[in-house]
């Protein structure tokens, strides 16, 4: 079973929104940092002052691929803000993954099903 990285950038406010919606969907592996960064709209600008650079979020979730489908939904549901989401909302980059490697036992994983799956 091929596995998937799943990174999300999001609005620090949403974070744990995001973190908890994964849990809550059966996905409670996940790895959260406080990055630094801007889109398109190349920073934000208040006033006389620009920012080139918003603080966000990444979460970065390992997920089957049977699976990646869903936890985009479930990252996107929880992540977007208003009905229709606003700009600055974040991003989604889904990528693969060759091989994991359990530190602490030196197991090498290539399927993920003992870290979550959707639930029925």
């Amino acid at each position: 079973m091929s596995l998937i990285m799943i990174r999300s950038i999001v609005r620090p406010e949403k974070a744990d929104d995001v973190m908890a919606a994964l849990m809550e969907s059966g996905f409670p592996a996940a790895t959260k940092l406080a990055v630094a960064g801007r889109g398109k709209q190349r920073g934000i600008k208040i006033g006389e002052v620009t920012y080139d650079e918003i603080p966000k979020v990444q979460i970065m979730t390992v997920v089957s691929e049977k699976d990646k489908e869903y936890v985009v939904k479930t990252i996107v549901d929880a992540a977007r803000t208003g009905g229709k989401g606003n700009f600055g909302d974040g991003k989604i980059f889904v990528s693969p993954v060759d091989e994991m490697v359990t530190i602490s036992s030196g197991v090498k994983e290539t399927d993920v099903s003992s870290i979550g799956e959707a639930r029925s």
